[in-house]
């Protein structure tokens, strides 16, 4: 049996993400094949679909959260990781165990290879589509009731899409990842729009118009059964926007739920986060009408005990370290998301952003929305990471945008670095950290540490 720590590199060997581009991919036709050697462990556990281009994540391990509250043994599948590659793969709220791991890594390969001797697949799987199938037969073998599953990128080719979702929801779309889905914003949503299954529920709120009328258009086509999240938005307060109040770390607002006003308290803070917060408590909804024993107590229980890391995560300042935000914003969407929250919470503070990304990311679009609203920029490059952008790159961009910057060559650096700048401009200094989930995982531990030493 193939150890943990061998499995984990196994698995990278096959190129982490995007590496290997198309060309490495299997098509669903392949993922089938292969899951069928396995005895089609996707078939066996109920399962919600969720596909986006931001709140995706967040989206699912809000219902994921609600559903373990109400009582069901839950699966969670999402992506990427902040920390560890087991956070991937969850039962009830918690990554699959080390050896668990490695076992169905050890059947999942083991049914590759047999498919490829008899010439029934063309190569092995690529790291996403062996994971998705470790998740599948984790999931059956633990006999979960229902699983949430994250669709990794797009929606119609995605090695997940070969579920029959019970239901589908669809977070907000814009552009990310359009050398494999398209450069518009109706084409990445035709991708999405792959998840959804003809006369079954399909959960999403009014967006962009171009891709409100991909999603529709295909709903009439399959006769899927549109459910449309606004009902769950917080209730409007006259002359202000739906924004919920924060306090205690959290987002709270009054709901109306299954019949019921409880109070939705989230530890996801945010204006965009209440998006997401309606999607998953409507996806609840409906699986509270398939039969799933779901109760307003137990939605607004779920949605308190969500844990979702990274997510505009706030920590104390400390004797090592300011007060530190970090946030998993990697493309226009989520920066503008971000700097919106940052001016509600923050508003006249100063700030130093602690700044990484990915190169095939949209950085100079990032760049132009988040590093004017800083006093200081801190670049860095994050390792290991062949997609991570270079800092000399990365200077030149703020060289072009007339911000005051400081180049580090690694995170540890860069995060005493911004420290110290943080400290410069006084005690109520702010460190903002943000560009990448890559950043994010590697600044937090780091962090973590700090805080010990204090």
């Amino acid at each position: 049996m193939t150890n943990y720590v061998a499995a984990v590199e196994r698995l990278y060997a096959l190129g982490h993400e995007l590496h290997h581009g198309p060309s490495r991919k299997f098509d669903l036709a392949h993922m089938r094949l292969l899951c069928g050697e396995l005895g089609n462990p996707q078939l066996k556990t109920p399962a919600v679909l969720v596909a986006g281009t931001n709140g995706k994540g967040s989206t699912s391990a809000t219902l994921a959260s609600i559903l373990k509250a109400s009582g069901h043994r839950t699966g969670l599948y999402t992506s990427p990781h902040l920390l560890r590659i087991n956070e991937r793969i969850q039962l009830d709220g918690k990554p699959i165990a080390d050896e668990s791991f490695a076992a169905a890594y050890d059947r999942v390969t083991t049914a590759a290879q047999v498919l490829v001797e008899r010439g029934e697949l063309p190569h092995l799987p690529s790291f996403f589509e062996t994971l998705t199938t470790m998740a599948f037969d984790y999931f059956a073998r633990e006999q979960v009731e229902i699983a949430v599953l994250e669709v990794g990128m797009g929606g119609r080719l995605d090695a997940t899409n070969i579920v029959e979702p019970i239901a589908s929801i669809i977070t907000d779309i814009d552009l990310d990842h359009q050398n494999y889905l398209g450069n518009t914003i109706a084409a990445i949503a035709g991708e999405k729009a792959g998840i959804l299954r003809s006369n079954a529920v399909a959960i999403t709120l009014p967006q962009h118009p171009e891709a409100n009328q991909v999603l529709g258009e295909r709903m009439m086509e399959l006769s899927s059964r549109a459910v449309s999240a606004t009902r769950n938005l917080p209730p409007l307060v006259p002359g202000a926007d739906a924004a919920g109040a924060v306090s205690e770390g959290l987002t709270r607002y009054p709901l109306q739920v299954l019949g019921r006003q409880v109070e939705i308290a989230s530890p996801l803070v945010g204006r965009h986060q209440l998006r997401n917060l309606a999607l998953a408590i409507t996806a609840a909804e409906e699986l509270a009408a398939m039969g799933y024993h779901i109760t307003p107590e137990s939605i607004a229980r779920g949605v308190r005990q969500t844990e979702w890391p990274g997510r505009f995560q706030r920590m104390a300042a400390t004797t090592e370290h300011p007060e530190v935000v970090l946030d998993v914003a990697h493309n226009p969407a989520g920066a503008w998301a971000l700097r919106a929250t940052l001016s509600e919470q923050y508003e006249g503070r100063p700030m130093v952003l602690l700044f990484a990304a990915m190169a095939d990311k949209a950085v100079a679009q990032m760049a132009q929305i988040l590093w004017p609203t800083m006093q200081r920029v801190v670049l860095t490059h994050v390792s290991g990471n062949p997609r991570a952008a270079q800092v000399a790159d990365l200077a030149v961009l703020a060289e072009e945008l007339g911000v005051r910057h400081t180049e580090a060559a690694t995170v540890p650096e860069a995060i005493h670095l911004a420290c110290r700048q943080a400290r410069e401009l006084g005690e109520h200094a702010l460190l903002v950290v943000a560009g990448s989930i890559y950043l994010a995982g590697e600044a937090l531990p780091a962090l973590r540490m700090a805080d010990t030493k204090s």
